[in-house]
């Protein structure tokens, strides 16, 4: 899956968040980094919600 995500230069390096997925936020050093940081923070967040959400009925709809 691909997700948007925003990057903000700091003083301290790049901030980024992927605003489809509310307070998924990380940083790094580079902008390189943070965009690998951002993926793991993204398939962690998933991972959490999947087990939240076990046993309850899924559907995906189109857009």
């Amino acid at each position: 899956m691909k997700y948007r995500v925003v990057l903000h230069k700091s003083e301290e390096g790049y901030i980024v968040s992927c605003p489809g997925l509310p307070g998924c936020i990380s940083e790094g050093n580079t902008e390189q980094e943070a965009l690998e940081n951002i993926r793991d923070a993204i398939a962690g967040y998933i991972s959490v919600i999947k087990e939240q959400y076990a046993g309850w009925e899924q559907r995906e709809v189109e857009v």
